[in-house]
């Protein structure tokens, strides 16, 4: 119903040309709802799940039916003639029409261990696709974040450039005032309005940085890029990490969907080994036919009726040279075991590396943010101090617009550091194999 009603809303704002708030959570559920990439994923779990089914259908019993007809060319009936008797006696008669059904039953006994160990293989693979699945949601999510906080970066840096430009066109009315009475000089004015200038292209430039970044994340959850989407944010606080580096990088291994994945598909290639080694072995079946043929062969003399007969036994099959198909395969199933493990080895090197930039990158996020907010104090207080000198004429419009500028960056400067702490949580939540979603 939730979703219903998200989807009702966000035609409704389409239809309306207004703007529909989303929170993260809510990004999150459109996004991953309409991801492309998913969807391949879930197809690939659907599809590794038909192998087990494939697999382990092989292992039962194998039903067969087949039927026939077959006219025959006509032929003199087999006859014997005795002295005894005037006319030859007809032993069989000749029947044209045959009519053949059977039902055939073949159950695997013994195959080398291949049957087994191919359904084996299946139910691993099956596993890492699951587990490659669920990373998959993960890296989406993270695209979705990406887009989602650097739509909000983009709206807070308008925000500041607009303040600002509020500021600029107020000193340039108290100038003009100044100037009327004689306590500016043109040359203030001047340096104001060159000021209110450059602010002005800021702007233009805001606000094309704040479009493209709300086409990203239309694009990011699955919207048309023009669609009027906004999002909601509640305020960001910066905390100070409380995590232990060996502790990460354990949780990572452990929880990694990537590096389950990766084991899951080592194991796979151990039942691929032994599914290929089972050519040196034979392959025993119980095997049993079922026939209902018009005329029976097993009736002699032949009768032109259908007639029922069936046999059962066990058949052995055995390639005694194969030209080294059997060797190479396993060499093969080999090699792609090294492959696995090798791929293993680099992404739990690749995972410790990831989780110790993401942890440092995290730590330094926050202190960025403490460093940047205390800029932020500085640069108001340096702004208050300013502008009551420049309206008791103390300090001059160049001291006033290096305070404003001063003030600009730092705001500036807060408001990116406070989105990139925000992200280095994710990426860090990310790496250690958290849900992010």
């Amino acid at each position: 119903m939730r979703k219903l009603i998200l989807v009702v809303l966000l035609a409704a704002a389409g239809l309306y040309g207004q703007t529909k708030k989303l929170t993260l959570s809510e990004s999150l559920e459109i996004g991953l709802r309409n991801s492309n990439e998913l969807k391949i994923s879930r197809s690939k779990v659907i599809g590794a799940e038909a192998q087990i089914t494939s697999a382990g259908s092989q292992l039962m019993p194998q039903l067969g039916f087949s039927a026939s007809y077959i006219r025959l060319s006509n032929i003199p009936p087999f006859e014997v003639s005795l002295p005894i008797f005037p006319k030859p006696i007809q032993i069989s008669p000749v029947i044209l029409d045959n009519y053949s059904l059977k039902l055939s039953l073949q159950q695997p006994i013994f195959t080398g261990l291949r049957l087994v160990s191919l359904k084996n293989a299946a139910n691993w693979n099956y596993d890492a696709s699951q587990s490659d699945l669920s990373s998959a949601m993960n890296d989406a999510a993270l695209k979705i974040q990406n887009a989602f906080w650097n739509y909000y970066r983009a709206e807070l840096n308008e925000k500041v450039i607009n303040e600002n430009l509020q500021q600029i066109n107020q000193h340039l009315e108290d100038t003009k005032n100044f100037l009327a009475n004689g306590l500016a000089t043109e040359n203030d004015l001047l340096k104001l309005e060159v000021q209110a200038s450059s602010i002005k292209l800021q702007k233009i430039e805001a606000e094309n940085n704040l479009d493209i970044a709300r086409a990203a994340f239309n694009q990011a959850i699955g919207l048309p890029l023009e669609a009027a989407t906004g999002i909601e944010v509640k305020e960001i606080r910066a905390e100070k990490s409380t995590y232990n580096l060996n502790d990460l990088i354990s949780e990572a291994k452990n929880n990694r969907n990537e590096y389950k994945s990766l084991k899951f598909r080592v194991m796979a290639s151990d039942d691929g080994i032994t599914a290929a080694r089972s050519g040196w072995f034979p392959s025993v079946y119980l095997i049993g036919d079922y026939y209902y043929n018009k005329p029976n062969s097993r009736i002699i003399p032949a009768v032109n009726e259908f007639k029922d007969t069936w046999d059962l036994g066990v058949t052995l099959q055995w390639s005694l040279w194969n030209w080294g198909y059997t060797s190479s395969q396993t060499t093969i199933a080999e090699q792609n075991k090294v492959q696995a493990e090798t791929s293993l080895a680099q992404l739990k090197d690749a995972i410790e590396i990831e989780v110790y930039q993401n942890y440092l990158a995290f730590n330094r996020g926050y202190d960025k943010v403490n460093v940047a907010k205390l800029g932020v104090e500085q640069a108001e207080e340096n702004y208050r101090t300013i502008k009551e000198k420049y309206d008791t004429q103390v300090a001059s419009s160049t001291d006033l617009i290096d305070a404003e500028t001063a003030l600009l960056q730092a705001k500036t400067n807060y408001n990116n550091s406070l989105v990139e702490y925000e992200l280095a949580k994710v990426r860090l939540d990310k790496s250690v194999g958290k849900k992010i979603y």
